[in-house]
């Protein structure tokens, strides 16, 4: 936290600096939902965003007004994603990176975390159930959050992505864009015209961009109870017949429930007996995966992230690493 305290922000007296901080904090998971976006990493974009509050801490004394509170901090965000990704390389899935692989080949070594697009709790980027949200914005912003979609959005050069994000997902005017990005309308105009080719000439998965229904709340207790059982038969009944399979951070993926039931069966054995608890990520279902460890002892292994389509799960994605589970609210281990 900055040592200094400064009195005043937009322009207006505030009895203490508590209401500086409310102020700013306001604007916390709007602003995380566009460092996610532009950064591929929840991670990443919590440290985005405190960086912005940061910055915005120190200069609110100065600010005069001339712009909204909302515009000036999404000013600094966007600086402070550009600077995180001047020289980094682009994330990715495993599915943007080669073919198919099969079920039995062999497991390549686990390539570095900057490598993937990694996931991100809903309870950082959406509303939550007691926040009021138009019900068609809530499934845009479960839209543009999905996997899928953040991976196409980290093939754009830097500024043309802050543009297609500001434009396309907040809906924000060419001319406010503009001015964020000190540039002309022209400019945003051009560059959003060549973002949306580029994201037109990309195959994203196609999933439901609405939040389970009944129907799909009875999919997820059956997938829950099959695989928990590991009764891979039931399984793979749930499955889309082109689901991708995928565990980063190894760069092999697979397509289609007969692949998939032969790993689990085969080098992917080493998940009978897990355990499932739920939690949420990119807009969709997601679990918590823990793995016998010893008796009575369930030890964290990876996120499951399950994109649905059709009434079938078109998306199965393992994120193996238990770094993630304090972010979605999972315990560090399971004891019975």
């Amino acid at each position: 936290m900055p040592p200094a305290r400064p009195d005043t922000v937009v322009g207006k007296a505030r009895p203490d600096a508590d209401g500086v901080e409310l102020e700013l904090e306001s604007h916390r998971r709007d602003l995380t939902g566009y460092c996610y976006r532009m950064l591929g990493s929840g991670f990443e974009a919590e440290d985005a965003v405190q960086e912005t509050m940061v910055r915005a801490w120190r200069a609110a004394g100065g600010f005069e007004g001339r712009s909204t509170l909302r515009s000036w901090l999404y000013r600094i965000a966007t600086n402070v994603c550009l600077d995180m990704l001047r020289g980094a390389q682009r994330r990715a899935r495993p599915m943007d990176l080669g073919p198919a692989s099969t079920a039995d080949s062999t497991l390549c070594p686990g390539l570095p975390e900057p490598t993937w697009v990694q996931p991100v709790p809903d309870a950082w980027v959406l509303p939550g159930v007691s926040d009021p949200a138009d019900p068609a914005e809530l499934a845009a912003s479960r839209e543009t959050i999905r996997l899928a979609f953040v991976a196409a959005l980290q093939h754009l050069p830097p500024r043309q992505r802050a543009v297609l994000i500001l434009r396309e997902v907040l809906c924000w005017r060419a001319s406010e864009v503009a001015e964020l990005l000190d540039t002309s309308v022209a400019s945003v105009n051009s560059a959003l015209q060549r973002a949306r080719a580029t994201l037109d000439a990309l195959d994203a998965d196609a999933t439901d961009p609405i939040p389970p229904d009944a129907r799909q709340q009875e999919l997820l207790a059956r997938y829950v109870k099959a695989f928990e059982r590991y009764d891979i038969t039931s399984l793979v009944s749930l499955l889309h017949e082109e689901v991708r399979f995928s565990m980063p951070p190894y760069p092999l993926w697979l397509c289609g429930p007969l692949q998939v039931s032969r790993w689990l069966l085969g080098q992917g054995g080493g998940c009978r007996g897990s355990r499932l608890l739920p939690t949420a990520a990119n807009g969709c279902a997601a679990f918590g995966s823990y793995r016998p460890a010893r008796p009575g002892v369930h030890e964290p292994f990876a996120v499951q992230v399950l994109e649905v389509s059709g009434g079938r799960i078109s998306g199965f994605h393992n994120f193996l690493d238990a770094r993630l589970f304090p972010a979605f609210g999972l315990p560090p281990r399971l004891t019975r």
